[in-house]
């Protein structure tokens, strides 16, 4: 099991990415995840820089593995653009990037006036988009009429000896088989054994990543009033968080999930086998990587906890 950090870009500046990226590589995580947001999910979060230009800091900042968790390429940005971003962050980092893709939010998507198609729409939009990255990492012309999108004429040059894994972000049936077919990798927030069995019965290779937030701190319920002040949202039941809109749509509806719920489906506080268990559900699960992110500021704090108490408690685990 590889665990590695999940780095925030909806709560925390470009710098202070950067700064815990290395920290996360001093405490003995094996990796990171980023993502990869046009806004925050609301205000109290108040981040969101643009996660290319951070990739390129971290290039030099760290020698971890780094995904993106998750650039929906297919939408906001034209899938020839993330192709060609991908392969140079493949290049900054020698090998070591991860192209983490899904089908995205309207939070995000639907900042340039674009219509916001329904989940099956925007599934078909995801493998083209994919397929048209992929021809593009060949490093040939590429010329491409499709449903979605069109190419014309356009080749990447500065291309890595290898194109990046896609790893791909599925929920639901139809999303995961679209996942199996055209995916590098699993990737997931849930530590789901149900999804994660469907998308290798439907052909799915690769590791299967996954990724959760805690907040520890010293201090139980202060790390809970921080963790439902930040995150309520995570609370947002269904499709909501596919289609809400805007930062203040999210806020509105969080205003239903209360401190208590918050408390219920997050690690808060000091207790490192609380701690422990929420990494363990996915390896019990069956997945390969988990990622691990922390609310808040008390950055150094997390990172002190899980060196000492927390990640020595895999250590030597397959």
């Amino acid at each position: 099991m590889k665990i590695g950090y999940f780095l925030t870009s909806e709560e925390h500046d470009p710098k202070a990415l950067v700064r815990q990226a290395r920290w996360a590589e001093a405490a003995g995580f094996e990796a990171l995840w980023i993502s990869d947001h046009f806004h925050p999910w609301n205000d109290e979060q108040g981040e969101s820089p643009f996660v290319w230009a951070v990739l390129g800091a971290l290039s030099e900042a760290t020698d971890l593995p780094v995904t993106t968790a998750v650039t929906c390429p297919s939408v906001r940005v034209h899938p020839a653009i993330i192709a060609q971003a991908a392969a140079t962050s493949a290049l900054l980092h020698e090998g070591r990037f991860g192209l983490g893709v899904g089908t995205g939010e309207a939070l995000n998507e639907q900042i340039l006036g674009d219509p916001w198609p329904l989940a099956a729409v925007r599934l078909e939009m995801l493998e083209e988009a994919v397929e048209v990255m992929r021809s593009l990492w060949t490093g040939e012309v590429v010329n491409h009429d499709g449903k979605y999108y069109v190419v014309e004429h356009a080749r990447i040059y500065s291309m890595p000896d290898e194109p990046p894994p896609v790893y791909v972000s599925a929920f639901g049936p139809a999303a995961l088989e679209v996942a199996a077919r055209i995916a590098d990798g699993f990737i997931t927030t849930k530590p789901s054994a149900e999804d994660l069995r469907s998308y290798r019965e439907h052909g799915g290779k690769g590791p299967a990543q996954g990724g959760v937030k805690v907040c520890y701190g010293t201090d139980e319920a202060a790390a809970r009033r921080t963790a439902h002040r930040l995150w309520a949202n995570s609370g947002v039941p269904g499709e909501l968080a596919q289609v809400l809109r805007t930062p203040e749509h999210f806020m509105q509806v969080s205003e239903l999930v209360t401190e208590e719920m918050t408390g219920e489906s997050v690690v808060c506080g000091p207790d490192v086998d609380a701690h422990v268990q929420a990494l363990q559900e996915y390896v019990d699960a069956g997945y390969d990587e988990v990622y691990v992110g922390q609310m808040g500021d008390e950055q150094q704090p997390f990172f002190d906890f899980y060196q000492s108490e927390v990640l020595p408690r895999f250590t030597g685990r397959d």
